[in-house]
């Protein structure tokens, strides 16, 4: 397995940007399928975006989509989540997690993954 550990969160306002990292250990990184999740107050954790170990296809939610992109560098073992016209109800802890020889949609469909980040707080104010 990897270990998983996010970078890049913050405060920002309303309509501005921020990009989150998530740094992986060992050598087998360009096998996991990459996800992003995050987790509001008093609400589930839920699915933001997802890259591919194989394809490099992604996957977004519909409320993240044309603003937020998911990237990935296998050389740097770093998975990326750039954020743009971030908006109040984006604030959250956002997780990067990774399942390894997975497509998009089955890490869509688990409740569970092999490995998950220790979470990065972002926080969007009005």
């Amino acid at each position: 397995q990897v270990q998983l550990v996010e970078s890049g969160g913050g405060l920002v306002q309303a309509g501005g940007s921020l990009r989150l990292s998530c740094a992986a250990s060992g050598r087998t990184f360009s096998t996991y399928t990459m996800g992003w999740f995050r987790q509001a107050p008093g609400r589930e954790r839920e699915f933001v975006t997802a890259i591919s170990w194989s394809t490099g296809s992604t996957y977004y939610a519909h409320s993240v989509k044309g603003r937020f992109t998911i990237s990935r560098d296998n050389a740097k073992n770093t998975v990326y989540l750039q954020m743009n016209s971030l908006k109040p109800d984006d604030t959250a802890v956002y997780y990067c997690a990774a399942d390894r020889w997975v497509t998009v949609a089955t890490m869509m469909s688990r409740s569970s993954h092999d490995c998950w980040g220790q979470g990065a707080q972002v926080t969007v104010s009005s």
